[in-house]
């Protein structure tokens, strides 16, 4: 297959990130290609080797992927095509004849820490947890021999040789973690009516009120922000940018003129694409803020212009 047609995910195989990857149809004619990281994930794309990845982005959990973000915001630029929303829920899975008595050291990706925390101190209060690249290269760290037992998927087993000793292990019920499909940047897609806008900025100075002043940018418009973070920007304490979700497609008056708002006020913005919502849910628009009420105010400053008004 050409570079076009494969996609990159984090593996190794058995990952949640595939089988999210793999609930898109058009998943079915790629190549799917695990990759050790994020990052590496992303710049097979940026390099022309894959035309798209899908990555993690955000747990209802543990909040934002930095990994993913940090890559979004501050490496070549790439575009958000589209969501996955997955369901999570662990397995603990041990090579056969393994009971819970005999695992003494577990693994796991470090998101997956944070949502098994409670059962281990439950069910393995004295088992030892060391952090592995991913769920899926826990399950083959147990597999050579390396650890006990590692929390991943419980569809990861047949391909590691393992059994699940334990199923359904969550924390937080309704765990939930939302994937990105990114490419290069291209032309956007047509609005679909339920759609979500991803963004980063950079304050131009920092003063008091500074965020509020640019937070006032959607308000004013009635943009819903759907997620809001905080990163550093690596050039000293203090400096940081924010990563923000809202509702809505980048050809929405509302939503375009707030992005506009924010270029004119901030030292940079990166646009990181319009796409569909996983949920299909349709915003609430606002009194006032509708492409209509944009137009029409248009107009009358056009006719007021020509002594119309």
């Amino acid at each position: 297959m050409s570079p076009a047609s494969r996609y990159t995910y984090l593996g190794p195989e058995g990952t949640f990130t595939e089988a999210a990857l793999r609930t898109l149809p058009e998943a079915a004619t790629r190549e799917l290609v695990p990759m050790v990281s994020v990052p590496a994930a992303l710049d097979a794309v940026r390099n022309g080797d894959a035309g798209g990845a899908l990555v993690p982005i955000e747990n209802s959990v543990e909040g934002g992927i930095t990994a993913t973000l940090d890559q979004l915001a501050f490496g070549e630029p790439l575009m958000i095509y589209r969501e996955v929303l997955l369901p999570i829920a662990f397995a603990l899975l041990v090579r056969p004849g393994t009971a819970l008595a005999d695992v003494k050291t577990v693994t796991g990706h470090p998101a997956a820490q944070v949502q098994v925390r409670n059962w281990m101190a439950e069910h393995l209060p004295e088992a030892l947890w060391e952090s592995a690249a991913s769920n899926a290269d826990g399950a083959r760290l147990v597999q050579e021999g390396r650890f006990d037992g590692a929390f991943a998927g419980e569809f990861a087993a047949p391909t590691y040789g393992l059994e699940p000793l334990a199923t359904e292990i969550h924390d937080a019920a309704n765990a939930t973690t939302r994937f990105v499909l990114v490419g290069k940047p291209a032309r956007l897609a047509a609005p679909t009516g339920a759609d979500k806008t991803s963004a980063v900025f950079w304050l131009r100075d920092d003063h008091p009120g500074a965020l509020l002043d640019l937070l006032q940018e959607f308000a004013i418009r009635g943009v819903n922000l759907m997620r809001i973070e905080s990163r550093p920007t690596g050039e000293g304490l203090g400096k940081y940018c924010f990563s923000v979700d809202a509702e809505g497609h980048l050809t929405d008056r509302r939503l375009g003129e707030t992005l506009m708002g924010l270029r004119r006020r901030c030292l940079k913005v990166r646009f990181l694409g319009s796409y569909p919502r996983a949920d299909e849910i349709a915003p609430s628009v606002a009194r006032g803020t509708t492409d209509i009420e944009f137009t029409e105010a248009a107009d009358w400053l056009n006719r007021a212009l020509d002594g119309r008004a």
